[in-house]
């Protein structure tokens, strides 16, 4: 369980199992009974009919105008008007939909998302620690700070170990804190490279064993690029 595709499996795994038994509900269960799932996504729009092969949007089809470039956000529900169908919401769980909450959506859906995502944590972190927050560090297991802060507070060093991390690719100038770091599951292709001030290199390396590797990032460091090492965690912090 040291390698990025097997990370995967695992994250994918956790939402196998949550899909077939539902939220265990690592933080306090919606009271009324556990949320139902996501709402269902609207159908799909079917294009003209009658257009030309390769040409799916048809001849006479109008070009795409600066408003369709970027759908807007839907407004959010307001706080005080996020109630849930039956019973009611713990303050946490409030905390956690406030400003999260899409117009015509129901909140236990958002809920549930939230939940999902502690859980995936939780079963995680029982398979291998530096996984779950290598899964934090690469976004695997998304908007996991959220969740965290409101659901399942028990994460916490997880999510504040991985906002020191560093998943592949290229990090530069503030984003960049000396220190010692190790990629505890990497690929076979991992490498990595470091740069001073004018692109002078400062250090590099690669290893194609898959086993944990470490580096030092100096302070004189402005650039650094990493490939197939998945993600870099900061070592010395809590195991």
């Amino acid at each position: 369980m040291r390698r990025p595709a097997l990370a995967c499996a695992a994250v994918v795994l956790a939402t196998a199992a949550l899909a077939a038994c539902g939220s265990s509900g690592d933080g306090p269960a919606t009271a009324g009974g556990t949320p139902s799932g996501p709402a269902a996504s609207a159908p799909a729009v079917a294009g003209p009919s009658g257009a030309p092969d390769g040409d799916p949007a048809g001849e006479d089809a109008p070009a795409a105008g600066p408003e369709d470039a970027e759908t807007p956000a839907l407004p959010k529900v307001p706080a005080d008007e996020i109630t849930p169908a039956t019973g009611t919401f713990s303050k946490p769980q409030k905390e956690y939909l406030t400003d999260r909450v899409p117009r015509g959506m129901d909140p236990a859906a958002v809920l549930q998302t939230g939940q999902e995502t502690c859980d995936r944590l939780r079963y995680l972190v029982k398979a291998d620690r530096d996984i779950a927050v290598a899964a934090i560090v690469t976004g695997e297991v998304a908007d996991a700070e959220p969740a965290v802060a409101h659901l399942c507070p028990r994460h916490q060093d997880l999510v504040d170990e991985a906002a020191l991390g560093y998943p592949d690719g290229t990090h530069t100038g503030a984003a960049l804190r000396p220190g010692r770091y190790r990629a505890p599951s990497p690929t076979k292709d991992c490498a990595w490279r470091l740069t001073g001030a004018k692109g002078k290199e400062l250090a590099a390396g690669s290893s194609d064993t898959g086993r944990p590797v470490s580096l030092t990032v100096p302070a004189s460091a402005a650039t650094f690029i990493s490939t197939g090492c998945y993600a870099w965690l900061p070592e010395g912090a809590t195991r």
